[in-house]
C-alpha cells in the first residue's frame, strides 16, 4: 500500500529523485537532502506507514530488516567509529514526513575535539 501524496512513497516508486544507496523489494535508503551530519541517510519502507505509531506485530520482519541494514550501509558510508539513529515519530515527536522513516547519521562531528 501507498499513499499518493506522500513525498517518500514517490520516491521508493522512482517517481521523485533521491540518491540511492540500497533497495529492494521491501525497503529503499536513501541520502537525507538536509542533511545534519557528514553522513546522513535515511531508510524508509515501501509500505507506507505513517509513523511508529502504526507498526504492528504483522511488521516484525520489516523492522527488524531496517534494522540489520543500519550498520552494513553506515560502514558502506564511511562510519566505522560510529553512527546515530533516529525514528522520530509524530507531530511533537519532531516527524516531519508522515512516513515511517529511520535516520543514520555519522561521520566526523565538527565540534568534537579530535584526539591528537
Amino acid at each position: 500500500m501507498t499513499d499518493s501524496q506522500c513525498i517518500f512513497c514517490k520516491i521508493a516508486a522512482g517517481e521523485l529523485p533521491a540518491k540511492v544507496l540500497y533497495q529492494d523489494e521491501d525497503v529503499v535508503a536513501f541520502h537525507d537532502i538536509h542533511p545534519a551530519a557528514p553522513v546522513h541517510f535515511l531508510i524508509i519502507p515501501r509500505l507506507h506507514l505513517s509513523s511508529l505509531f502504526d507498526v504492528g506485530t504483522e511488521h516484525q520482519a520489516l523492522l527488524g530488516k531496517m534494522l540489520q541494514l543500519v550498520p552494513r550501509l553506515a560502514r558502506e558510508q564511511g562510519c566505522d567509529d560510529g553512527f546515530r539513529t533516529v525514528i522520530n515519530t509524530g507531530q511533537n515527536g519532531g516527524q516531519e514526513v508522515f512516513h515511517l522513516h529511520l535516520h543514520v547519521m555519522g561521520g566526523p562531528r565538527p565540534w568534537k575535539k579530535q584526539a591528537p
